[in-house]
């Protein structure tokens, strides 16, 4: 898989920042991507903002929570908000995960090993990306750490491979990792069109870094590093061979089409991530979160249903959740605290949107995330949903 091409010397690394004053003087999502604009060479900031052809649909996927206005309950509430979710035998400390994203050691020296410490300290889950620049195993180990007593949940995205003696070398690695679920993507059949990725020449990892989950795959000569191969011939056959090949829950990452998601389901199929690449593959697709009520329903309570795209805030979590989605996932805001402050600036970030989710479920008169229900989302004024 071509990727992006960072500037010669490798790895953005961040200026020493003071966690005592600064991160915590930092109040939104959106000033930690200020800081990483000023931080990063641009090349890399237009790889992690940047969508396919218009970026339509990257602006969209925003859009679309400020489209919808929250109407709360009065006189209901609690002293105590649980944010909980349980998933597939695993435990998030509240509903907002960590979409798989690529490359993290572009904008932070430790990369996902930092990821994955924010995530086990902010008690959620990580989907670890297949293109990461630090393998699934040493994720998994730095969690563990990181957990000290508790009990880190980890889960792998996947491209299933054309050659699928690749794929199950690939989820052998994901298993032994000790990940609890396979997130599979199944919206690119070719790469999208970055059109900034283009006008920067920016189509290769810099020499001393790699998708170090397909180093060495399958007996390869030492230091070999396989592309990432993507198929348009794949087909639901290669999904009922993935079913047959793994005793992980399997979850399908970037179904939107209502139809698509009811035939996931015949093909046994434990849950949907209803995603459009973060408008990164075809634009012009809806936002998310426009999609999630008819998703719903065709799904009908049969598996659960996550989301990702746009979420900025705690009232976007709690938008998608009363629509019906069991939990959201973020992918630009992590890498935008990488990039300001590593595992720290991560963390913060995680942090900002738990005390915004439970702010808002307060504000809302729930008592719990159970108490969140489409009756609490309207249309906002002068929308023409």
């Amino acid at each position: 898989m071509s990727v992006a091409a960072p500037e010669a010397n490798g790895a953005a690394r961040p200026e020493a920042f003071d966690p005592g004053s600064g991160l915590e003087a930092m109040l939104t999502v959106r000033e930690f991507e200020a800081v990483a604009q000023r931080k990063l060479d641009p090349v890399h900031y237009d790889y992690i903002a940047g969508g396919s052809r218009d970026e339509v649909t990257v602006r969209a996927n925003e859009d679309g929570f400020g489209r919808l206005s929250l109407l709360p309950r009065v006189l209901r509430g609690s002293a105590q908000r649980d944010l909980s979710v349980t998933l597939f035998g695993g435990q998030s400390s509240m509903p907002v995960l960590i979409s798989p994203t690529a490359f993290h050691r572009l904008v932070c020296a430790e990369g996902e090993i930092a990821t994955a410490r924010a995530a086990a300290r902010a008690g959620t889950i990580m989907i670890a990306s297949m293109a990461s620049t630090v393998a699934v195993g040493e994720v998994a180990a730095a969690a563990r750490a990181a957990a000290g007593d508790g009990d880190p949940t980890l889960w792998f995205q996947l491209y299933l491979q054309p050659d699928m003696d690749d794929t199950t070398a690939l989820i052998a690695r994901a298993t032994d990792a000790g990940c609890r679920a396979l997130v599979v993507t199944v919206d690119s059949p070719v790469l999208g069109a970055n059109e900034r990725n283009q006008r920067n020449n920016f189509d290769d990892l810099p020499p001393e870094m790699a998708c170090e989950n397909l180093r060495n795959l399958r007996g390869d000569e030492p230091g070999n590093v396989r592309q990432i191969a993507m198929s348009p011939e794949l087909s639901w056959e290669h999904i009922d061979w993935l079913r047959e090949h793994t005793r992980l829950p399997i979850l399908l990452k970037g179904v939107l089409h209502p139809e698509d998601a009811r035939i996931a389901i015949a093909h046994g199929i434990d849950g949907l991530l209803l995603s459009n690449h973060g408008g990164r593959q075809l634009d012009t697709v809806p936002a998310t979160i426009d999609l999630l009520p008819e998703f719903v329903a065709a799904v009908d309570g049969s598996v659960p249903v996550l989301l990702d795209g746009g979420v900025r805030r705690g009232t976007d979590v709690v938008k998608a959740l009363a629509l019906g989605a069991a939990a959201v996932g973020v992918g630009r805001p992590i890498v935008w605290g990488l990039a300001t402050a590593g595992e720290e600036g991560a963390t913060r970030v995680l942090e900002l949107l738990r005390d915004e989710v439970d702010h808002t479920v307060a504000l809302c008169g729930a008592r719990g995330l159970a108490d969140l229900t489409p009756d609490l989302v309207r249309p906002a004024a002068g929308s023409r949903r």
